[in-house]
């Protein structure tokens, strides 16, 4: 199963991954706290974590194709909410 993550510097990691995961939670398994969230997607995992200074990123999806999609629809989600700064995404 193929993985990628991004840690992306911002001082509003806990707000964008909380509403990522309130986004998702009526369509989607998701679990998560200030510091830590979890959607399972269609497509694929996504797990989050914030700390003061860094939103962590970590993807995982059945294949390549799929793993391109979720690293997509995760970016524009987040960006979307972050829409006042903005964020870099060096997934590896």
């Amino acid at each position: 199963m193929p993985d990628t993550r991004a840690v992306v510097a911002t001082a509003h990691a806990s707000r964008y991954l909380q509403q990522l995961c309130k986004h998702w939670a009526h369509k989607f398994e998701t679990e998560f706290t200030p510091t830590d969230g979890r959607i399972v997607l269609t497509v694929g995992e996504a797990r989050l974590a914030a700390d003061a200074e860094t939103l962590t990123v970590a993807l995982s999806a059945p294949d390549e194709e799929a793993l391109a999609q979720l690293k997509d629809v995760v970016a524009v989600h987040i960006e979307r909410f972050a829409f006042r700064e903005t964020l870099r995404f060096d997934w590896t």
